[in-house]
Parts: C-alpha cells; sequence; structure tokens
C-alpha cells in the first residue's frame, strides 16, 4: 500500500507539472514577435532532408535526447566548456546523434530576422515535426515557450536517456519517470520507422538472441561483424527506411524489430497488443504519435525568465 500511494503521489505530480508546461506554452508564441518562425525552420529541415533522407530521423532524435535530459531545453546543443562537460559526448549520443549544423543554419536564419526571439529548444521541437512531415508522416500543433539552459549535463545524459539493450519494465519506467505513458513508450518507439543504428547497438541481438527473423539477422551479420565494425549502419525499418509509416509495428509483429528494445515491445508481454493494433492501423498509429509528441514535448521546459534565449545554439550567451 506503501507503493501505491507513493505511485500515486508521483503520478499527480507529474500531471500537476504537465499541467502547468501545457498552460505555460503556446503555438501561437512566435506569430507576432517572429511571424516567419515556422516558414524558415520548415525551409531549412526540407532543405537538409532532401540532400539526405536520414537527416529527418537524426532531428527528431535531436529533440527525443534533448528532453528525457532535464527536459527540453536545448541542452542536447551545448559544447564543452571550460566549467561543464557536455551532452553531445556522453554514451547514448557520442558518434551517433547529428544534425547539429542544420540547427545552427535554422538559428542563424533565425537570428537574421529576429534577434534572439526564437530559442534553441522551440527549434528542435518544430524541426522535429516538420522532419516526420517531410517523410510522409502526421503533422501536429507544436506547443512554443521553451526558453535555453545555461547548462547540460553529461553524467545526466548517461544515466536519463533510454539504452537499446532495455527490457520492456525498463522501458516502461524510463517513460514513466519522464511522465509518459506507456501508450507514449510504443507510440514514440514508432519514430525508429525512419533512420538508422551502429552495429554496436544490435550485434548482441543479432548473434545471440532467438526471438529473431532468421533471414533477417543473417542478412545483419553480412554488414555487422560480430567483433570490429561498430559504426557500420543498417536501418531501424529495412522496409521503408526513409517513410514516416507503421512498417516498424509490422516488423515487429514478425520478429523483424533491429533493437532488442524494439522488440521487446512485441514479446509476449503487455504491450503486444497496442504493437498488433498500429501494425494494421496507420491512423491509429499517427494519432497517438502526435500526441506522445506533445507530451514529450512538454517534459519540464523552462519558461518566463529561466533560462535564457541563447544567440548560438552551441553556447550560452
Amino acid at each position: 500500500m506503501a507503493f501505491l500511494r507513493a505511485h500515486s503521489c508521483y503520478s499527480l505530480f507529474f500531471f500537476f507539472a504537465f499541467a502547468i508546461a501545457s498552460a505555460q506554452l503556446s503555438p501561437t508564441l512566435y506569430d507576432k514577435s517572429c511571424p516567419d518562425a515556422f516558414r524558415t525552420i520548415r525551409s531549412a529541415v526540407y532543405a537538409a532532408v532532401l540532400k539526405e533522407r536520414r537527416m529527418g530521423a537524426s532531428l527528431l532524435r535531436l529533440h527525443f535526447h534533448d528532453c528525457f535530459v532535464n527536459g527540453c531545453d536545448g541542452s542536447v546543443l551545448l559544447d564543452d566548456t571550460p566549467t561543464f562537460t557536455g551532452e553531445k559526448t556522453a554514451a547514448p549520443n557520442n558518434n551517433s546523434i547529428r544534425g547539429f549544423e542544420v540547427i545552427d543554419t535554422i538559428k542563424s536564419n533565425l537570428e537574421a530576422i529576429c534577434p534572439q526571439v526564437v530559442s534553441c529548444a522551440d527549434i528542435l521541437a518544430v524541426a522535429a515535426r516538420d522532419s516526420v512531415v517531410a517523410l510522409g508522416g502526421p503533422t501536429w500543433t507544436v506547443q512554443l515557450g521553451r526558453r535555453d539552459a545555461t547548462t547540460a549535463s553529461f553524467s545526466d545524459a548517461n544515466s536519463n536517456i533510454p539504452k537499446p539493450t532495455s527490457d520492456l519494465s525498463t522501458l516502461i519506467s524510463d517513460f514513466s519517470n519522464k511522465g509518459l505513458s506507456t501508450t507514449d513508450l510504443i507510440a514514440l518507439s514508432g519514430a525508429h520507422t525512419i533512420g538508422q543504428a551502429r552495429c554496436t547497438t544490435f550485434r548482441t541481438r543479432i548473434y545471440n538472441e532467438t526471438n529473431i527473423d532468421t533471414s533477417l539477422a543473417t542478412s545483419l551479420q553480412s554488414n555487422c561483424p560480430s567483433t570490429g565494425g561498430d559504426s557500420k549502419l543498417s536501418p531501424l525499418d529495412a522496409f521503408t527506411p526513409n517513410s514516416f509509416d507503421n512498417y516498424y509495428y509490422k516488423n515487429l509483429v514478425n520478429s523483424k524489430g533491429l533493437l532488442h528494445s524494439d522488440q521487446q515491445l512485441y514479446s509476449g508481454g503487455s504491450t503486444d497488443s497496442q504493437v498488433t493494433g498500429y501494425s494494421s492501423d496507420l491512423s491509429k498509429f499517427y494519432a497517438d504519435f502526435k500526441a506522445a509528441m506533445i507530451n514529450m514535448g512538454n517534459i519540464s521546459p523552462l519558461t518566463g525568465t529561466n533560462g535564457e534565449i541563447r544567440k548560438n545554439c552551441r553556447k550560452t550567451n
């Protein structure tokens, strides 16, 4: 009973924190102060995705990795300084997250038309949405008003970002700790319908696990040796790697998830039915994904006079 009371208090804390965050953010924040903000961000994102389709997944992932480390505050973009080690070289990010140059371009373009108005944290949120749209996925209304952190945390990036080796119970806990539901977890995982992963993140799965399609494992082994080749890439969704659709879930139902954490969502557990539902109902996946992205974008934003509006997303003012 003590656990239940503690869990209820924990849930209530996140409910009120989410409600406060939602109240402080607004989709119309820049309508007057920077009316061309959306157009400026969208133009740069579309150009980057047109040049390299994978960039859409990279920009979406930047927002995710930002929000899971002390909230959606742009801290993932900060370079190391003499006073702190940033998040870029933390284990989940090192030689992995990318797209910083696209964010630099967007920020530079925005500073030229409305100096120090649009935050880097908001740029990440809007760029994530525009990346999904550019790859054929749904659109949603992005809440705005996040301010930028003046520090970053290497240690929190190492501990807070969900791992590709995690089991279902750990994943559920990781998301719950951020105020996100299991439905959010499964819907947000659908972002793995685009993008690529490094050999080091799925080597154990393709050589040691049994709940994987044999032909897929054999195919992946040809590009991911049992030793070496850590940075060799394979698509998270081998069928439609550059289209934001529901093939990720179709893959899971057929034991073709690339990461251990992916296949955990369909492994005889409590989340199987939701995965099955998304695999056959694209519109349901889209609806839940949009809601989950809004929920994730509301994780502990800096608002009001907290934080700052950076002039350069890589460093504090």
